[in-house]
């Protein structure tokens, strides 16, 4: 996460906590019926970079546009049919789905959620050293910064904020957790099971590998737990967001053990890159960076009589001609076939 960098102490934490978000003025996009479904399920995923001044400067007018994109391929019928949305800090980010005609959206957690987990020797020890200086042990200033968008009912969600104990540097700022929505998909007896997150990044905390690589892990061990307490094995699952995985090995491996072992419930679960590589489907050039940054994932499995299968993947948000880019991340959807077995 790059909500906070080196040079942020406490004079720019104290103007963040004064900053008062923009007000939102756009008009929703209009919406003429209810969406369809013909059988392939788009599901974006991107990190916005929307986080306030003045940590950040000139997101409201790329934020904007993100909105007016995803409006425009709504036009064109070519929207994705769930958005997942990650540092959607401010109201301008907030703002997207609704901007772009989204009909369903579910928040994360705000800054105030707070986990019922008792922490565990190891994670008192992990506490005692905190350091206030990167962020820690001050408590988080802005919400988990997530949002999921549906063009479909989502018929329950469930929403969970991962342990203050269970954080490093300054990702401590942001109330960081995790999403899970039941979505009805139309003329689907099953409905589809999508679940987001944003876990600790490495070096943008700012504090020792082995600190933010500590509580990079405990976020995994309790997305898990909150997956296997809501998800419903008999429904396909969608698992997406910013994992933070980068180019460590060890945490490449442990976000895959998790997801392969656990999440599924036994069933096989592969990632949307991995899949587009197994079927050497054609990658774009910032599809290429977004799989070598190994932050932003996909991961997939079938149902209980649903079956699903990688078709594409397309990016709707890389790199503009110029070279700029309306995020620090790439947005791209993976286009699922969903067929009855």
């Amino acid at each position: 996460m790059r909500i906070f960098g080196h040079a942020l102490r406490t004079t720019a934490i104290a103007a963040l906590i004064a900053a008062a978000p923009s007000a939102d003025t756009r008009s929703p996009a209009s919406v003429t019926g209810p969406a369809r479904f013909g059988g392939e399920l788009s599901v974006m995923t991107y990190n916005v970079h929307g986080v306030p001044w003045p940590v950040a400067w000139g997101r409201p007018t790329d934020l904007a546009r993100i909105a007016a994109t995803l409006r425009g391929l709504r036009t064109a019928g070519r929207n994705p049919q769930i958005v997942l949305l990650q540092e959607a800090f401010t109201s301008d980010a907030r703002a997207i789905g609704r901007a772009a005609g989204y009909r369903y959206i579910v928040d994360g957690p705000g800054e105030y959620a707070a986990s019922p987990q008792p922490p565990g020797p190891g994670d008192v020890r992990f506490a005692a050293v905190a350091s206030w200086s990167h962020g820690e042990g001050i408590g988080p200033f802005v919400g988990s910064g997530l949002q999921l968008l549906s063009d479909f009912p989502i018929v329950e969600a469930h929403v969970m904020a991962y342990p203050r104990f269970a954080c490093a540097g300054f990702d401590c700022l942001a109330n960081k957790g995790a999403v899970l929505a039941r979505i009805r998909l139309p003329g689907q007896s099953d409905p589809i099971d999508v679940v987001t997150t944003h876990l600790n990044s490495r070096r943008a905390s700012d504090v020792a590998d082995d600190r933010s690589n500590h509580a990079h892990g405990r976020q995994l061990e309790c997305l898990t737990a909150f997956i296997r307490r809501y998800h419903d094995p008999r429904n396909a699952l969608i698992v997406a967001g910013d994992f933070n995985a980068g180019q460590t090995e060890a945490r490449r491996a442990d976000l895959i053990d998790h997801a392969a072992r656990d999440w599924s419930f036994g069933i096989p679960m592969n990632s949307a890159y991995a899949a587009a590589e197994g079927l050497r489907l054609p990658l774009s050039a910032d599809a290429r960076r977004s799989e070598r940054g190994g932050r932003d994932w996909e991961f997939f499995a079938p149902g209980r009589d649903i079956d699903v299968a990688l078709r594409r993947i397309e990016v709707p948000f890389g790199h503009a001609a110029d070279g700029s880019m309306l995020s620090d991340h790439v947005g791209y959807a993976a286009v699922f076939a969903l067929t009855r077995t």
